[in-house]
């Protein structure tokens, strides 16, 4: 049987959640053979359950509550935080964690330290990167959230107030980074975890405080096939000038599909490849290509700048991470029509709108020129979802694919892009599609459901 203080403790961690029933059973008939003696919080530090911060968060609880009950003053002010209510005692299991029954029963433990004190960032980013989150949200007020198979699921270590959550956040950032984060209350950064490894993160400020959203990037930049995409896609490598647009909406696998292809160039040319980015995600090393990385606000003011420069620097391929405004979308078509092959992201939802996106950035005068230098420069269009599988394991890419062609080039002069589809419709022997096409594909296999295929579909009525 425990002693009341090993009791306290466990029953102190069982509340907090930093171990489950199961372990501290495991803890407690352990402690039972060890020689010498050992304290609960020991053997299950030796377990490797807890870390000696957290033992020390234990302690420092454990000791705050035997205080208050033996009518010692209480804690010191800076050593006091809000209360937490104390779950009764967990039913025993065996002979194991057995509080004795002529032990208090509080209702209370005392105040005790922040929970950032037990609680890292590593801890967090490690949970979700073993839970295989394509995203982890950190927020003030509110429990924390990670997204699996497309889904938000709670993380379940407990809910953070907006100091902890600050507190928990500035640990991935350097000093200078705090300080822009403070100026402009919001930051877009790529983080090295060590162990965990590379992460986009997004930290901003809201009402109840700071929030922050950190994405996990692979260390080696995807294959076509570990993407889920078709092999046909390899075409998009083959050209040596013009503009390949890749487009969908916020978390559709864009950026992921260009660094697979700017992967296969990498592999398959002797060329000059520069990306300007906002943060630098996916890492290139050198292989055939010589690759410079350069990342807005960090190495050239803007993508504008960037971009202005590139064209003096000598390049082959040119890479934008997103294209955001009128400046730089122009100087992305300039660098098309130049013979550079330029590849880059827009937030949009299929190809026919990805082409008017572009022309209406434009002032009307200069509509019919934009329009000649669009239909010359293009050369493709990926769009592309990420839909949930029935199972909801995991998501699966759908895509709608344009490959421009001398009569897509005179729908966009003439302003009738509206007709495009029909062209896409009839062009699958060259490797289009449209994007309901690959998401009845899916539906076919059974692989996605019908409910699901109507959420992402352009048309739902298909999947009636």
């Amino acid at each position: 049987m425990l002693s009341q203080e090993d009791a306290l403790l466990g029953r102190i961690a069982l509340h907090y959640k930093l171990v489950t029933q199961e372990t501290l059973t495991a803890g407690s008939q352990r402690q039972t053979v060890l020689t010498p003696p050992r304290t609960l919080g020991e053997v299950l530090l030796e377990m490797k359950v807890i870390s000696a911060e957290q033992l020390t968060w234990l302690k420092q609880a454990q000791a705050q509550y035997l205080a208050k009950q033996a009518g010692a003053p209480a804690p010191a002010p800076g050593q006091a935080a809000v209360a937490a209510p104390l779950p009764s005692a967990p039913r025993p299991q065996g002979h194991a964690v057995n509080l004795p029954v002529s032990a208090p029963a509080p209702a209370q433990i005392p105040s005790a330290p922040l929970r950032p004190n037990t609680v890292t960032l590593h801890d967090v980013l490690a949970k979700a990167v073993e839970s295989r989150a394509s995203d982890v949200h950190i927020h003030s007020g509110a429990p924390m959230q990670m997204r699996v198979g497309g889904v938000l699921k709670e993380l379940k270590l407990g809910q953070f107030t907006g100091e902890e959550v600050e507190k928990l956040i500035r640990q991935g950032l350097t000093a200078d980074e705090q300080k822009i984060l403070d100026e402009r209350l919001d930051y877009d950064a790529a983080l090295i975890i060590p162990g965990l490894g590379r992460f986009r993160a997004s930290f901003y400020k809201q009402q109840r405080g700071f929030d922050a959203v950190f994405r996990p990037i692979p260390a080696k930049p995807p294959s076509l096939a570990e993407l889920g995409l078709p092999s046909s896609l390899s075409k998009l490598a083959d050209f040596h000038q013009g503009l390949v647009l890749f487009t969908g909406p916020a978390g559709s696998g864009k950026s992921s599909t260009l660094a697979a292809i700017v992967n296969m160039l990498n592999e398959s040319r002797q060329d000059h490849i520069i990306t300007v980015e906002d943060p630098i995600e996916y890492v290139f090393e050198k292989k055939k290509c010589v690759v410079n990385q350069r990342q807005a606000g960090k190495h050239t003011q803007s993508f504008a700048n960037a971009l202005r420069a590139a064209l003096r620097e000598d390049p082959d391929i040119i890479v934008i991470g997103e294209l955001r405004d009128l400046e730089t979308i122009q100087l992305a078509i300039t660098a098309a029509e130049t013979g550079h092959l330029v590849l880059g992201t827009l937030h949009t939802n299929n190809a026919i709108r990805t082409i008017n996106r572009v022309l209406d950035v434009f002032p009307p005068k200069q509509q019919s020129q934009i329009r000649a230098m669009v239909s010359e420069s293009l050369r493709a269009i990926v769009s592309q979802r990420l839909i949930p599988t029935a199972d909801g394991q995991r998501r699966l890419p759908a895509l709608e694919v344009l490959y421009l062609k001398p009569s897509v080039s005179n729908l966009i002069r003439e302003e009738k892009t509206f007709q495009i589809r029909s062209v896409m419709q009839t062009g699958k022997s060259e490797g289009m599609t449209l994007l309901d096409d690959s998401i009845a594909d899916l539906v076919k296999t059974g692989q996605v459901t019908k409910e699901t295929a109507r959420r992402f579909a352009e048309d739902p009525k298909r999947f009636a």
